[in-house]
């Protein structure tokens, strides 16, 4: 059973005193709205044991309570959908400027939309001795399934196509995608969806895990490539479930080293960084391959916003770090 504040408080009172760092005087309250799914996979048993040894107090926050009635809370984490919850928020933020709201829900409302997600990364033109950074041409299709052959054909598309659905909500069905190989089955196609070209990439793409300034990379299998003997032969749709979080990692598989060569790390620091700059968000995830048959050349296929930060390695350690990082930034704005 989870304690209470006012225990956790009690029992780590003269603990704090020789454990805690000396600039970490209080304990840290984050607040907590998660779906019942997304707090199993994310508050795990090790990491509330990993918070509470440095002064870290997670509170489930009731969704059937004024917001501001509840804390005081010192960060709000976060990861629902709706108006109404996004509206809460925002007056939220207004009325408590000292709290910190992990992550703007207007900021978040950017990754939602498969159209919006990657423009960000198009205009960045990142290129430089590391390598270099596209997003897949893609098209997005609105309505009438009938009419995305010859929408694709003036467009230039290139076949095989991946088609994800345009709503990125997290939901199970906003991470299922198809691949189309021919003009005729794209009309079997449920718009609205994006439309991308398919990039050859060895079958593996590499999540790159982004907490504040920290960042961890994993290699997920993903889907095969698609050769033009097999271009020839194939026709129809195929549909795949979450593909890069269902498979398994492929980070002790055995891999050419050409495929399994992860992106230089400078290169995905300064991505990073713009992305962070850019999006206003700190806890997200990026979807990346490599081209194949390049060495430097990498698309961006998919953002997404508070991931599944139970299968990075080290997230216990990783995001306390990052909470008590953003409390002790707090409390040298309030000392100033």
């Amino acid at each position: 059973m989870r304690m209470t504040k006012e225990e956790i408080e009690e029992q780590t009172r003269d603990e704090e005193i020789i454990s805690f760092p000396q600039q970490q005087k209080k304990l840290v309250v984050v607040g907590y709205a998660l779906t019942s799914k997304k707090t199993k996979s994310f508050l795990q048993p090790k990491l509330e044991g990993v918070a509470r040894n440095k002064g870290i107090l997670f509170v489930a926050i009731d969704q059937n309570r004024p917001l501001s009635d509840q804390g005081p809370f010192d960060i709000v984490l976060h990861k629902l959908t709706g108006k109404e919850w996004r509206q809460i928020l925002e007056d939220y933020r207004q009325t408590h400027p000292e709290v910190t709201v992990l992550d703007p829900p207007d900021a978040i409302q950017h990754l939602h939309n498969r159209q919006s997600m990657l423009q960000c990364v198009a205009d960045m033109n990142l290129s430089n001795s590391y390598g270099t950074v596209d997003v897949p041409r893609q098209l997005v299709i609105e309505s009438d399934a009938s009419s995305i052959p010859d929408v694709v054909m003036k467009a230039g598309l290139t076949l095989p196509l991946v088609a994800k659905p345009l709503v990125a909500d997290g939901s199970a069905k906003s991470h299922e995608l198809s691949l189309a190989y021919d003009q005729y089955s794209l009309k079997k196609l449920e718009p609205p969806l994006v439309l991308q070209e398919f990039v050859n990439h060895g079958g593996v793409l590499f999540k790159v895990y982004i907490v504040g300034e920290a960042i961890k990379v994993v290699r997920r299998f993903s889907l095969p490539d698609v050769t033009k003997q097999e271009l020839s032969k194939i026709a129809g749709v195929f549909r795949f479930p979450r593909v890069s979080c269902a498979a398994a990692s492929a980070d002790d598989a055995d891999l050419d080293p050409s495929i399994a060569e992860l992106p230089p790390r400078p290169l995905l620091e300064r991505l990073a960084k713009e992305l962070r700059r850019q999006l206003g968000l700190r806890l997200f995830n990026l979807d990346i391959i490599r081209e194949h048959g390049t060495r430097d050349h990498f698309y961006v296929i998919d953002i997404n916003y508070f991931p599944g930060y139970g299968k990075m390695p080290e997230y216990e350690q990783i995001f306390t770090d990052f909470l008590l990082s953003l409390s002790q930034s707090q409390y040298k704005k309030k000392s100033s």
